[in-house]
């Protein structure tokens, strides 16, 4: 008759130990090695297998280590560990640890149901990571089996990368580029969705027709949605058809009940109420409409809604937010603030003649279209804007406008000039206010198109720094912040204008700095690698500088503070909120610069850059200063203020630059913006007051900080195991500014054919460097000093197998014995290293879930085992650095280990007890993050199995002799 084990049990098979799990059957056992990962998982037949029942080891008197072994050996363990006990189930199995602040989110999402959760912290602070925080707890629960993330084609291949890096999540891509590869792989009626559970997928390419209803049928049971204020309509007429589309998808979506949504934006109210009640609504509907005034309707929201600004978790966990003391205390580093400075640039005399005859051909055909009226008029204003805005941009971009407006003035037909007529001059996104309106003015007579081929010509000639003054001032600025030690984006609103000014900065006369370019005429993926491969051509050099040039492809989404520091804006944005985009691309969290330096180019004689500068940017930057946090300029007060510039350059001349600011239109304008922009920023700053996140109180978040550090450890602890096992392995270790470097050619044969695939066989053999980096975001090549990185996993594995065989070749460094002599204690003292291994029984929406966790304590006594005097954790913990005040001689500490080891049995029934205090402690734990209502918590149960290993038994000895015989003879 087959054996029957409990899931917890300790078995033997195939040369080493096993941990039984849940899913085992009498007749089939799933197995994970004793401090392996979910990754080595097997099946074993006990028909066809030998499995016997398996009783931890002790440890061998002989095998002496020194004070460091305790530390070591206690990391390695927890390293392994990827089913950590606690309430979160899946921060052991992360690559990232996440800030106190960031585990608010997630709180609050464990007391939900059905989670629905708006999440709109500001730019930098990190949604992307809350967001990945809930969908892996809940995958890892099994709250929710499937995930789809919505978000913009160009931000999908970094959803992904950032899924599979930090969290272990795998996604398919739904791009329209992909669609047609992954439907020939399904069989007979299956859908994407169904072969896929976990995908990232472009929201404008499932939101049509086509698509949409396939994904609603099939739609996974947890979906984020990236960006979400893009897709919300208000209740009036000015709601683009893009947004309603997106709208209807989300809100069908969102009717599903039993979905897990969670929307994430950092510009939740974008002025219009009834834009964001509907926003409110897809996460519940009674938010459409309840008094969000009244105190159950504040109540209500902020169950579903965490919206903070910078300032509000830069420091965080502190007497100030209601703690005892500082020790959890954390501060984030956010850059300081933005240095900003505005420079000018006049216009040579050629490029003053050339914008002054373009502009004398936009007003002749604007006020010609304007006596048709309709479509023309309109076609003919949007062309002559462009055409403006291009030849303030660069020489290039007003050259390739130009030439298209030719090609399309002679075209032979009105479709051949449609086509000729949307030159690729932009790949801004739609939050631009004049976006899509790069359009030619149709077919027109052939002498304009002469006209508009000579004007071409001559903008062309202008290329270089001798004429285009504009390319001479960021010649100038950018060598200033070079020799300042920045590495700076240049940010372009046109290709042609990237191009271009990337070309004259590699060129002589340029700067002395690694150059490239990245535009919307790359893929994402493109995009990514050149930055990449700029930062490691750069890199090679310390003193090398580098710089981007970039479109606004790379304005949202895409993070940047890594490699950058420094943003330029060579063409100004009309709207503002495009510039706080740029600039947010380096100013976020994880940026090692305390201050970020922004600089300004605009024209100071060309008639519309100093006016949308002091008008709209300006005031958007003492709002954000005011603050803490950006607001939008209402976008059809923007147009009206920008429409009524360029009005007055085309329609009144330039004769009397101060004739704008007494022209009626434009005060009427200017006030009517300066009166509804200072009410949005009233409503925002009421809005960040009354839904400020208070149903989660840092007390409680403290408390768990406290709990996953206790288990897993922390970012300094990594650090410094990293640091000390590489040291004692024959490890190289090099200095790197604030990380450092290892070559590993002189470590154990073991080690290096354990870190040959992870970091490429090339590195092991020809001993390269391998770079330790203390952010996760890290590089090919680099190592990440979090205790999910395959590096470190494979360094803690190798410590933990030397340990545990003492036939192990090579050095050892971590040990499961050691006698120490130190002043750190004034009688004999011993440290024991022991293991638990818990079975839970979590309750959730689709059943109760079975699951083996393990756990590593230190617990300390004085005195003789029979008659042990117990130390608390802390002063447990505190024997780790403990250091040693003289040798201690080797046999008799082994005589001193011999006897502690042979009288260990006597503590054995305090081992179980503390097993089961640990239990109540993690079943309360458990509770106290998941109830809400009973039906979170019924069924669930905790409980320890029986004996614990003790890894690991190290005695201290005080220093004084005559203590440390009397301590030894008893």
């Amino acid at each position: 008759m087959a054996h029957t084990y409990t899931a917890g049990a300790l078995v033997r098979a195939r040369g080493r130990e096993w941990v039984v799990l849940p899913e085992s059957k009498p007749d089939l056992l799933v197995l994970r090695p004793l401090g392996g990962s979910d990754d080595d998982i097997a099946a074993v037949f006990p028909a066809f297998e030998t499995v016997d029942d398996a009783v931890f080891a002790a440890p061998v008197p002989s095998d002496l280590g020194d004070q460091r072994a305790a530390g070591l050996l206690r990391t390695a363990l927890r390293i392994g560990f990827r089913s950590g006990a606690g309430p979160f189930r899946s921060l052991a199995g992360i690559a990232v640890e996440p800030r106190a602040y960031q585990l608010v989110p997630l709180l609050m999402s464990l007391r939900q149901q059905t989670v629905r959760m708006l999440i709109s912290d500001d730019v930098g602070i990190g949604k992307t990571i809350e967001a990945g925080l809930i969908a892996s707890e809940l995958l890892a629960q099994g709250e929710a089996s499937g995930l789809a993330v919505l978000c913009s084609p160009a931000l999908a291949e970094q959803w992904q990368e950032e899924l599979r890096t930090k969290f272990g999540i795998d996604a398919e891509l739904v791009l329209s580029s992909t669609v047609s590869r992954l439907e020939r792989d399904l069989d007979l009626g299956q859908s994407l969705f169904d072969k896929h559970p976990q995908v990232i997928v472009s929201t404008d390419f499932i939101k049509s027709t086509r698509h949409r209803d396939d994904f609603v049928r099939h739609c996974p049971d947890l979906v984020i949605v990236d960006e979400a204020h893009t897709c919300v309509a208000a209740d009036d007429t000015t709601t683009g058809t893009q947004n309603q589309l997106r709208y209807e998808l989300l809100r069908r979506v969102s009717e599903d009940e039993q979905r897990h949504l969670i929307l994430v934006t950092a510009t939740p109210h974008s002025g219009k109420e009834s834009a964001f009640r509907n926003l409110l609504g897809l996460v519940k509907p009674e938010l459409a409409y309840v008094d969000l005034d009244s105190e159950s309707g504040r109540k209500l929201l902020a169950q579903h809604f965490v919206a903070r600004k910078r300032a509000d978790v830069r420091t965080y966990l502190t007497k100030e937010d209601g703690l005892e003391d500082d020790s959890l205390a954390q501060r984030t580093a956010f850059p300081s603030d933005r240095y900003f400075k505005d420079e000018t640039y006049k216009l040579s005399p050629a490029y003053r003649a050339l914008l002054d005859d373009a502009i004398a051909y936009a007003s002749e055909r604007v006020e010609a279209a304007g006596a048709q009226g309709g479509r023309e008029a309109r076609i003919a204003w949007w062309s002559a804007i462009a055409l403006l805005r291009s030849l303030v941009s660069s020489p290039r971009a007003a050259a390739k406008t130009l030439v298209t407006r030719s090609a399309a003035a002679i075209a032979a037909s009105a479709e051949e000039a449609d086509r000729l007529g949307a030159p690729l001059n932009s790949d801004a996104a739609d939050s631009d206010t004049l976006e899509g309106m790069d359009v030619a003015p149709g077919a027109e007579t052939e002498e304009a198109g002469a006209r508009l081929a000579e004007l071409a010509e001559r903008a062309a000639d202008l290329e270089g720094a001798e004429q285009d003054l504009k390319l001479k001032a960021l010649i100038k600025h950018l060598k200033g912040l070079l020799a300042d030690g920045y590495h700076p984006i240049v940010f372009c609103r046109y290709i042609p204008t990237a191009e271009y000014v990337a070309e004259k900065l590699k060129a002589k006369g340029g700067v002395k700095a690694t150059v490239a370019a990245v535009t919307g005429t790359l893929s994402p993926q493109q995009r990514i690698e050149r930055i990449e491969e700029l930062a490691e051509e750069a890199g090679t050099d310390p003193a090398a500088r580098r710089v981007l040039v970039a479109t606004d492809c790379l304005s949202e989404g895409v993070n940047l503070q890594h490699y950058f520091d420094a943003v330029v804006h060579y063409d100004l944005a009309w709207n503002p909120t495009r510039h706080d985009q740029r600039e947010g691309r380096v100013d976020r969290y994880g940026q090692k610069r305390d201050e970020v330096r922004v600089i300004t180019l605009y024209g100071a004689d060309n008639g519309i850059d100093g006016k949308v500068l002091e008008v709209l940017i300006k005031k958007h930057r003492q709002i954000k200063k005011d603050l803490g946090i950006s607001v939008s300029v209402p976008d059809e007060l923007s147009t009206g203020v920008t429409d009524a510039i360029v009005e007055w350059l085309l329609m009144r001349g330039r004769n009397d630059q101060d004739a704008l600011f007494s022209a009626d239109a434009f005060k009427v304008s200017t006030e009517k913006l300066d009166s509804d922009w200072n009410s949005a920023a009233e409503r925002e700053k009421a809005s960040r007051s009354r839904f400020a996140q208070r149903s989660i109180h840092p007390q409680e978040v403290a408390r768990e900080v406290a709990s996953i550090r206790q288990a897993l450890g922390s970012a300094g602890e990594i650090d410094t195991f990293v640091r000390e096992s590489l040291g004692a392995l024959g490890s190289v270790i090099r200095p790197d500014g604030e990380d450092f470097t290892a070559q590993v050619g002189g470590t154990p044969a073991g080690l290096r054919d354990a870190l040959a695939p992870v970091v490429g066989p090339e590195i092991i053999e020809k001993d390269r460097p391998i770079p330790f980096r203390s952010d996760p975001a890290v590089t090919r090549g680099e190592a990440a000093l979090v205790r999910t990185d395959p590096v470190v996993g494979a360094l803690a594995a190798h410590v933990l197998n030397a340990a545990l065989d003492r036939e192990a070749e090579g050095a050892r460094p971590a040990r499961r014995c050691g006698v120490v002599t130190t002043d750190a204690v004034t009688t004999r003292t011993t440290l024991l290293l022991v293991r638990y291994r818990f079975h839970l029984t979590l309750p959730s929406r689709s059943g109760e879930k079975q699951m083996v966790a393990e756990d590593a304590r230190l617990l300390a006594f004085q005195g003789a085992p029979r008659s042990a005097v117990w130390l608390s954790q802390e002063e447990a913990v505190a024997l780790l650095d403990a250091s040693a005040a003289e040798n201690t001689d080797f046999h008799f500490g082994e005589r001193t280990m011999t006897r502690i080891l042979d009288q260990l049995p006597d503590v054995s029934d305090h081992l179980s007890a503390y097993g089961e205090e640990l239990a109540a402690e993690l079943d309360a734990s458990h509770r106290r993050v998941r109830a809400v209502t009973g039906e979170f918590v019924r069924g669930l149960t905790v409980t320890v199995q029986k004996p614990a290993d003790v890894l690991g038994a190290y005695v201290y000895l005080p220093a004084t002799p005559a203590v440390a015989s009397a301590g030894v003879s008893a």
